[in-house]
């Protein structure tokens, strides 16, 4: 079968899809098949309807604006590329994403971000339980609240809320930094509020920044937490902790 792409009027480089009538494996394939100086670097997905997995493994500096809600893990183990969702999106999106953008222009399921290693995630709605799950590097910006257990594991990278965080949050964390405008239900097991120094206002700064959000928040309404350090090494006092 013949992948029906058809390019639009509109611009050089542009190329249409739409999943009404294109098979998302096609998609996939086309798009893992670009070469680094391809000429097709802004690609508009119409009729996503929450399938999963839509531009998922890509690693080519690419523009891809997919017009509706998707299901899991769109732009899984992105590298490169930017994805900007014009809808919600479902669990897992940015999934051990390398680097490159993702933008969510409306709310993300659970597990956003999980695993990542680099690049931004920026979500303007809310994030449900479990936001940014085992981070390893990546920024997370949510304009919107976050739910339970968000940054469990974190081990490196930032989650920045402009809402409030739900219960547990940071359990188990490594050297991720959170930072939190709202109120949070609860700090998980060795997280704990730390001092905000003026290191810590300039690198918040630069993920607002990043997210084009900057002049729109007062910095001074952030609080930061981090790890204790009391359980990098297990220790029987803990026992009940891990």
């Amino acid at each position: 079968m013949n992948l029906s792409l058809k390019p639009s009027a509109s611009a050089e480089g542009e190329t249409f899809v739409d999943l009404a009538h294109t098979p998302l494996r096609e998609l996939n394939s086309a798009l893992h098949k670009l070469a680094a100086d391809t000429n097709q670097t802004l690609w508009k997905i119409a009729n996503p309807a929450g399938r999963h997995a839509i531009a998922a493994g890509l690693d080519v500096p690419v523009t891809i604006e997919i017009d509706g809600p998707v299901g899991y893990y769109c732009a899984g183990m992105n590298k490169q590329a930017s994805v900007i969702v014009h809808g919600n999106a479902g669990v897992g999106v940015a999934e051990n994403m390398m680097s490159g953008l993702i933008h969510v222009k409306g709310d993300a399921s659970q597990a956003a971000g999980a695993t990542a290693h680099g690049g931004l995630l920026v979500i303007d709605g809310n994030a449900s339980a479990r936001c940014g799950i085992s981070m390893k590097g990546i920024d997370i910006v949510v304009k919107g609240s976050i739910g339970h257990m968000s940054a469990f594991m974190a081990q490196a990278g930032t989650l920045t809320v402009l809402g409030d965080a739900g219960e547990a949050l940071g359990d188990s964390l490594y050297e991720a930094k959170l930072f939190v405008r709202g109120s949070v239900a609860s700090l998980g097991a060795d997280c704990i509020e730390k001092e905000m120094r003026e290191e810590h206002r300039a690198l918040l700064a630069s993920k607002l920044e990043a997210a084009g959000i900057l002049g729109e928040v007062d910095i001074s309404e952030f609080r930061r937490y981090g790890s204790a350090r009391t359980l990098y090494h297990f220790h029987v006092d803990n026992v009940s902790s891990y």
